[in-house]
C-alpha cells in the first residue's frame, strides 16, 4: 500500500478506525470520513501527516462527493474506497419500528454505499482502476429478528457490489464485499442492550477484534483476493483467516 490513497467511511471508531491505522502503517495515505468531526480529527492527529479528516454524512451525496474530491486533491489519487459506515439502531420488530429511523438506516447503510461508489467511479476510471471494498454482513443473506432495516440495507449493498463488478470490472474496478462476522465494536454493545435475537446474547469474547477486519481489508487489495471479485470474503472461513494471516 506504499504511496496509495485510501478513503474510509465510518472512520471514527471500530472497524473504520482500525482500518485507518492499519493502512497507514502499511504506507498508505488515508482519508477519514465520519459524522464525528472530533473523532476523526483525534484519530488523524494520532496517525500523523498521512491522515486527512473530513467530516461527512454518507447519507448526503453532495457531502460525499465533496469529501472524495478533497481527498483526491490532497493525495492526487484514490486507489481504494472502503464502504464501512453503517448503523444498527433503531433495533425493533417491524410492528414496533419507527419509519423515520428505519429510513435513516437505509440512507446510511445502502444509499451511503451507493454515494461512495458514485463519487469515486469517475476518478478510478480515469486512473485505470481501483478497489471498492464494502463491509457486508451475514444479515445480507438471511433474516434476523428486529433487524429488518439492517438486513434489507445490507442485502441491497451486497447487490450493489455485484452490479459494480458487472459494470466496471473491465475498467479495472475491483469490487469485493467482506462479511466479517460479529466484531467487538460499539455496534455490538447496542445489539447487546436490545436483548432481542440470539446475537444480543453472545458473549463479548465471541466477537473478533476490529484489527482482524482491517487486515482482511488490506489483503483484499491484493491479487490473492481476485477470485472474490463481485462476491464476498467471509472471515468466518478458516482458510480465509489463514490467507489473511490472522489466528484461527
Amino acid at each position: 500500500m506504499q504511496g496509495k490513497s485510501v478513503i474510509i467511511t465510518g472512520a471514527s471508531r471500530g472497524i473504520g478506525a482500525a482500518a485507518a491505522r492499519h493502512f497507514a502503517d502499511r504506507g498508505a495515505r488515508v482519508a477519514l470520513l465520519a459524522r464525528s468531526q472530533d473523532g476523526i480529527q483525534a484519530l488523524a492527529r494520532d496517525i500523523g501527516d498521512v491522515a486527512l479528516a473530513l467530516a461527512c454524512d454518507v447519507a448526503d451525496y453532495a457531502a460525499v462527493q465533496a469529501s472524495v474530491e478533497a481527498a483526491h486533491r490532497a493525495f492526487g489519487r484514490v486507489d481504494v474506497l472502503i464502504n464501512n459506515a453503517g448503523v444498527i439502531e433503531p433495533i425493533a420488530r417491524l410492528a414496533d419500528s419507527d419509519p423515520e429511523g428505519w429510513s435513516r438506516a437505509i440512507d446510511i447503510n445502502l444509499k451511503g454505499v451507493y454515494h461512495g461508489i458514485r463519487a469515486v467511479l469517475p476518478i478510478m476510471r480515469a486512473a485505470g482502476g481501483g478497489s471498492v471494498l464494502t463491509v457486508s454482513s451475514g444479515a445480507a443473506h438471511g433474516p434476523v429478528e428486529a433487524w429488518s432495516h439492517y438486513c434489507s440495507s445490507k442485502a441491497g449493498a451486497a447487490m450493489l457490489n455485484r452490479c459494480l463488478d458487472k459494470e466496471e470490472r473491465d475498467h479495472g474496478i475491483r469490487a469485493i464485499g467482506l462479511s466479517p462476522g460479529t466484531v467487538a465494536t460499539e455496534m455490538q454493545r447496542e445489539i447487546k442492550s436490545s436483548g432481542i435475537n440470539p446475537v444480543s446474547r453472545l458473549d463479548w469474547s465471541d466477537h473478533i477484534p476490529p484489527e482482524w477486519v482491517a487486515r482482511a481489508l488490506a489483503w483484499m487489495c491484493t491479487a490473492d483476493a481476485d477470485e472474490f471479485l463481485g462476491g464476498e470474503v467471509s472471515l468466518r472461513d478458516e482458510d480465509i483467516r489463514r490467507r489473511v494471516g490472522i489466528a484461527p
